[in-house]
């Protein structure tokens, strides 16, 4: 279960230092590799290789005819890249993915459970601020009876 959220910075080479308490977790002590892809909300999506494989799947059995299928499988497969972490705890995040997260030097490491989000600072920061001016949504149905 990924948990907890950090701020951290990319260095000169588009490397992001992993949180320590994620690292081993996340490559079950270097065993596994990891996965890196793009989202639609702009953020990018950092998986262990084998809780990717499984929704990877899924997507590849979208119709490829179908405009809005199509859209994500580009988005979440065609941007995918297996990455790994270096000796010294960093990931290098992929210049075309930089780009599509529009990161540059700051960025927030959240948990999602099954995997981590990657944003650039300001984009997350923005994403706060509508929650708190209440310009999210309702919830979604099947939320109704949650409760904190």
């Amino acid at each position: 279960m990924f948990q907890g959220a950090a701020q951290v910075n990319l260095d000169a080479k588009g490397r992001m230092a992993v949180p320590t308490r994620t690292r081993d977790p996340l490559t079950q002590g270097g065993t596994v590799g990891l996965v890196l892809t793009a989202h639609p909300d702009g953020c990018l999506l950092l998986y262990p290789a084998p809780a990717w494989e499984p929704i990877r799947s899924q997507v590849m059995s979208f119709p490829s005819l179908d405009r809005q299928f199509s859209v994500w499988k580009r988005l979440l497969v065609g941007f995918a890249q297996d990455v790994e972490i270096d000796s010294a705890g960093r990931l290098l995040i992929p210049p075309e993915l930089r780009d599509f997260a529009r990161i540059t030097r700051q960025v927030m490491y959240v948990g999602q459970g099954s995997h981590y989000e990657i944003w650039d600072l300001e984009m997350w920061n923005q994403q706060l601020e509508t929650l708190r001016s209440g310009g999210s949504p309702n919830l979604p149905p099947g939320m109704e009876n949650f409760s904190l």
